[in-house]
């Protein structure tokens, strides 16, 4: 068994947040010592790494959430509603990219049209652009 702490520490995270995640339904102590304190077991340190998998390739907690309740009853779900999940992700992240491509193109048309040079920004063609006219 693992208090908060030694738990955190293994995994590099702040004691914080594993109480963050157990507010948020995603991890929750196997027991609690005589003196109150959160116990972890091995299992509950297997789900930590499976939620700390998942947050590092983007999903959201509450993705993370359904990911769980998948994980937990493997049994009464298809391979397909996991890809399904996933598909929509990558659809949201390609949106964000082409979404972030599209304020780089502005940016870079509002770098090209200045000068840069070191006279007075009162005619700056950056800030003119930006002016709510």
């Amino acid at each position: 068994m693992y208090r908060i702490g030694a738990l955190a520490k293994a995994y590099r995270l702040n004691p914080d947040t594993l109480r963050y995640y157990e507010k948020h339904g995603l991890l929750a102590p196997t027991a609690r010592s005589e003196s109150g304190y959160r116990l972890y077991s091995e299992a509950d340190a297997q789900k930590l790494r499976f939620i700390l998998k998942a947050k590092a390739v983007g999903f959201t907690l509450a993705e993370i959430g359904e990911l769980l309740t998948i994980e937990a009853n493997r049994s009464q779900w298809a391979c397909q509603d996991v890809k399904a999940l996933v598909e929509a992700k990558v659809t949201q992240i390609d949106a964000k990219l082409a979404q972030l491509g599209q304020f780089r193109d502005s940016l870079q048309g509002l770098a090209d049209a200045c000068c840069g040079g070191p006279e007075s920004a009162e005619h700056c063609s950056i800030l003119d652009a930006l002016e709510v006219q």
